[in-house]
């Protein structure tokens, strides 16, 4: 398939990242610490997602089938800065085989909440012990364009986490920049033909981690909501 760039999405109106401590602040004064009403429900309002730089809406089937899953935007505060934590799946996994990813997966009947799973699945998936995490809110729903209806739990990570790896789920575990991902200008704006149709999505590449597709359009979800009020 043939990748076709265009221009650096963040031009005109978007604001730089300035510090650590500005990031947390508008987190915290801006996210709620609420689960999300399940944007599937309500007619005609679908949630953002992988359709939301393409020329199409989901209808109400694709949102009524859409599957629950949450994830772990987990910000680590390391000495040199704050990192994100992301991971790379198992090439064996059915669901996003070999893709960057943050913690996280389906949500089950026995999870109280979409943090609840969240947490659940990182511990799991890197060893994170929910005791030294600290959620700071929930993003809206993003829709994937593989059917999951995921919910991202952005959390501050204590510098004492340190990764245990299930090579059953997870490939490797990294950790760029806070600053890197929320900084507009690495945030490109790609596409590539899939099944006859041109596709269009955010790709953040880093130090040789391809991120892109859902994760990186939850990043960018990020930073509209804490820099462009979106």
């Amino acid at each position: 398939m043939t990748l076709h760039s265009t221009a650096r999405a963040g031009a005109g109106r978007a604001q730089p990242f300035s510090t650590d401590a500005d990031f947390f602040g508008r987190a915290l004064s801006t996210l709620m610490l609420d689960a999300p009403a399940d944007a599937s429900s309500a007619p005609g309002i679908a949630p953002r997602g992988d359709h939301s730089l393409n020329a199409f809406t989901p209808d109400a089937a694709q949102l009524g089938a859409a599957r629950p899953a949450a994830v772990l935007i987990g910000i680590v505060e390391r000495g040199a800065g704050a990192r994100v934590i992301l991971t790379r799946r198992a090439s064996h996994l059915r669901d996003h085989s070999g893709q960057v990813a943050f913690p996280g997966g389906k949500i089950d009947e026995r999870d109280a909440s979409p943090l609840a799973a969240a947490l659940r699945e990182a511990q799991e998936e890197i060893g994170l012990d929910p005791a030294l995490v600290s959620p700071l809110g929930y993003l809206d729903p993003y829709l994937t364009g593989t059917g999951f209806r995921v919910v991202p739990v952005l959390a501050r990570v204590s510098g004492d986490f340190r990764p245990a790896m299930d090579a059953r789920e997870v490939e490797a575990i990294f950790e760029p920049p806070l600053a890197f991902l929320m900084s507009p200008q690495n945030h490109q704006r790609l596409s590539k033909e899939w099944q006859g149709i041109l596709r269009h999505f955010y790709a953040m590449p880093w130090e040789g981690h391809h991120i892109w597709g859902a994760t990186a359009g939850m990043i960018r979800a990020l930073y509209e909501r804490l820099y462009e009020g979106a």
